[in-house]
């Protein structure tokens, strides 16, 4: 007889909620806050393109992994800070290309 190895879970829909809420805020919150410090210091040292390039990467891989396409929480969370990302990227791509000229 084959044994069921697979965890199974039962949390509470509440937490299961407030669960995919937590990072649909604190995802494109933080990548925000980044995004407004290179503005407000008009500098962008130290930000490297390649690694926001990989975050927004990684977000988009993340939204079409967990299969809700069409839930708020992945959205935002997801692709919402996938395209925060991709900003960050090509203001530190521009900053250094305006820097060298």
């Amino acid at each position: 007889m084959p044994v069921d190895r697979t965890l199974s879970l039962s949390v509470n829909p509440d937490v299961v909620n407030i669960a995919g809420w937590l990072p649909a805020i604190i995802f494109p919150a933080a990548t925000l806050i980044q995004v407004i410090a290179i503005l407000r210091s008009k500098r962008i040292e130290g930000v490297s393109p390649l690694t926001w390039t990989l975050f927004g990467i990684a977000n988009i891989a993340v939204y079409i992994y967990t299969e809700k396409y069409l839930a708020p929480q992945t959205i935002i969370g997801f692709l919402g800070t996938a395209i925060l990302d991709f900003i960050i990227a090509a203001m530190a791509i521009r900053g250094r290309a305006c820097r060298k000229s």
